[in-house]
């Protein structure tokens, strides 16, 4: 197993030494074994556990739900339905976002659309709003 530099494991997972260095901190990336002349040094397996972090950020999910999937990942008995299981919690988690998302959209479409955009503040529909006026 060949070792590579930090320089050499970020670009190949395409982030920056600092965010190699972040998911070491973080526990996402296990501590990498020094060189005789003290660099970090790293393996192929670094580069997948990275990319797998980076696609799972890509996804939503959090670091902290990251550290389940990765702990999922090194569990001999964890099982397809685990990782389902929770794809499919963080997957309500967003379509609930989503909602609230076209909840704020549709409220303040109408706001935009009602401002003359010139004039005094005072006569903003979109203040009055959110003071409760009107």
């Amino acid at each position: 197993m060949q070792r590579k530099t930090i320089g050499w494991v970020a670009k190949e997972a395409g982030v920056n030494a600092q965010t190699v260095l972040y998911y070491e901190r973080r526990g996402l990336l296990q501590a990498s074994p020094r060189s005789a002349n003290g660099y970090r040094m790293f393996n192929d397996a670094s580069v997948r556990r990275i990319r797998f972090i980076k696609r799972a950020q890509e996804l939503g999910f959090t670091l902290k739900q990251i550290i389940a999937l990765l702990a999922l990942q090194d569990e001999q008995d964890a099982s397809c339905a685990d990782v389902s299981a929770m794809a499919a919690n963080h997957l309500e988690e967003i379509e609930a976002k989503i909602y609230d998302l076209e909840r704020m959209r549709k409220a303040l479409v109408p706001l935009v659309e009602a401002c003359p955009k010139k004039g005094a503040l005072k006569a903003c529909p979109i203040m009055d709003s959110l003071e409760g006026v009107g």
